[in-house]
């Protein structure tokens, strides 16, 4: 059901709807709220919708899916079928299944139309008087990622009223926002006595006044007088150094390589979710409390022995680390512990507007997640790898490029077949590579230097599915 619903939606979403999207994530929402906000200061409504997925009306969500009397029986059945706890069921009169593989879908269902509505109440555009240009109107904006949402516009007022609409909307799905998680903010200065900024998402959005030489610029250079900073909240950050807290406290008696085995999976997981924000400087903090919190392990385990010994013995220098809390390097299964500056900070590319996985956009999709089902996989790797560009010309590859696989030491010299040996070309790059090589190519498994047959992409039936290939 899955697959036959998500396809038709994924074409009809609004292009800030970011949670329990194929091919979308919360860095692409913070993106889209740092390009909302990157040249002005705006006003904020951060909120939650209360109990969205306990609460929605199943005849307002069954009349907006407008499918086929087959499929509305299927899920309408699934949505009334109720919850079976202690031996006793219970109706479900409204809500979605938690945990079904639809619930998301439908959720994201139910509240399609909210970014629309709100941009008809508040469209952006052009100003116009007596026929001449006089101005830009910013619209109001909306981003959403599941039940949590931002509306960010430069006026008060028309947040306020955004707000009014919003609840005016979601009443007719049965939903309200959650009081106690929607305030008003604004990005830059204090509001009604609240700091400025706000979080979403786990991340900490704000902007600070600064001076001439750390000003952010506007697409005309002309200087801003504010930076926007995005870094991970205060409450994730202690949350995650509690997190190791408990995990080093947990393992008191255990061996050093017990130890680093549970420690390594949660900093390289959190450190990878913030490495597309401003990290550096939390990553050094971190480090230097979980090294603190080590010391006080490794003396507990080590009461009688002196700082030098222990140090010595749980601490050695590694490629020029000379404390990187390890196993003994001798050793052929030691093991060394993550530090979360060893994650590289890289920016996130958000997703391109209204695109999606189902579009039919192949060199797209797979440049940017590194798969996709009618891609082969090597392709698609090498695609994600050199981040949609040919090495040899140099330009992005197109979606009727005909693309072929190179080894860029020719196995006739010695070449390996394997990955780190292979680079994506245009087929006429190949052909130049290849002459400029005086490779014959029956060695390589790549065409000759002589002509090659025109390719086309083509689409064609295959057992009832619309399939695209290159022919």
């Amino acid at each position: 059901m899955l697959l036959a619903l998500e396809p038709e939606w994924e074409a009809r979403f609004e292009p800030n709807s970011y949670g329990f999207r194929a091919g979308r994530s919360c860095h692409d929402a913070i993106e889209a709220i740092f390009n909302c906000i990157r040249y002005k200061p705006k006003f904020v409504l951060d909120a939650d919708i209360s109990k969205c997925f306990d609460r929605i009306d199943h005849s307002a969500l069954l009349r907006k899916l407008n499918t086929s009397p087959t499929t509305r029986r299927q899920i309408r059945a699934w949505l009334k079928a109720g919850v079976m706890e202690n031996k006793q069921l219970f109706p479900t009169t409204e809500g979605t299944p938690q945990g079904g593989t639809l619930s998301p879908l439908l959720a994201n269902i139910a509240l399609h139309g909210m970014e629309n509505r709100i941009k008809q109440a508040f469209p952006k555009g052009t100003i116009l008087k007596k026929g001449k240009y006089s101005g830009y109107q910013p619209g109001a904006m909306l981003i959403r990622y599941a039940d949590d949402l931002v509306i960010l516009h430069e006026d008060i007022t028309v947040v306020k009223k955004c707000r009014e609409i919003l609840e005016e909307w979601l009443n007719d799905y049965g939903l309200e926002l959650k009081p106690s998680k929607t305030r008003l903010t604004h990005t830059l200065s204090i509001y009604e006595g609240q700091k400025p900024g706000f979080d979403f998402l786990g991340f900490n959005i704000r902007q600070f006044p600064v001076g001439k030489h750390h000003t952010g610029k506007n697409t005309k250079g002309e200087k801003l007088g504010f930076k926007t900073i995005i870094t991970p909240s205060q409450e994730k950050i202690k949350a995650h150094y509690d997190h190791l807290a408990r995990v080093i406290d947990a393992h008191k008696a255990a061996p050093q390589a017990a130890l680093i085995k549970q420690l390594n999976p949660i900093i390289r997981g959190w450190a990878n979710y913030y490495s597309t924000v401003i990290s550096k400087e939390i990553y050094s903090s971190l480090d230097n409390l979980v090294y603190l919190k080590l010391v006080s392990w490794a003396k507990f385990r080590h009461p009688k022995k002196s700082c030098t010994w222990v140090s010595k013995k749980y601490w050695h220098s590694i490629n020029g680390d000379n404390w990187a809390f390890a196993t003994k390097e001798a050793r052929k299964d030691s093991l060394r512990l993550l530090d979360h500056t060893h994650i590289k900070i890289v920016r996130h590319i958000k997703v391109s507007g209204v695109a999606s996985p189902y579009d039919g956009n192949l060199v797209y999709w797979s440049t940017r997640m590194g798969n996709n089902p009618e891609m082969p996989k090597r392709v698609a790797s090498l695609l994600k790898w050199q981040k949609g560009k040919c090495p040899h010309c140099g330009l992005f590859f197109r979606e009727n490029d005909v693309m072929e696989i190179d080894h860029i030491i020719p196995k006739s010299r010695g070449g390996k077949d394997e990955y780190k040996n292979w680079q994506l070309l245009h087929r006429h790059c190949h052909d130049t590579k290849t002459a400029l090589d005086s490779s014959p190519g029956n060695q390589s498994d790549c065409n000759s230097v002589e002509p090659k047959p025109p390719s086309e992409l083509t689409w064609f039936w295959e057992e009832d599915m619309l399939v695209m290939r290159y022919v």
